[in-house]
């Protein structure tokens, strides 16, 4: 999902709570707070959905401090600094 779409998403919910809280209450100023609320709890509340569901780990991720180790190995952390690299 693009940055603009989640804005827009956010924008939206906020409208459609302004417009609810304003026909309901027929105050400018309570509305506007309302939507302004709502459009920062839908931004929070998307984005963090979108973390969660966020692309899975690749089995082929290279480790940072050890580049020639396995993949999901602890890399260098348990490699003896004495032995050869190769071996």
């Amino acid at each position: 999902m693009r940055p603009a779409e989640l804005l827009g998403m956010a924008a939206v919910f906020g409208v459609f709570v302004g417009g609810f809280v304003f026909m309901g209450s027929r105050e400018w100023g309570l509305s506007l707070i309302m939507a302004g609320v709502a459009f920062i709890a839908s931004l929070v509340i998307l984005a963090t959905l979108l973390i969660a569901v966020g692309p899975k780990i690749d089995d082929e991720r290279v480790d940072p401090v050890d580049p020639d180790a396995p993949s999901g190995s602890a890399g260098s952390v348990h490699r003896d600094p004495h032995r050869p690299r190769g071996h």
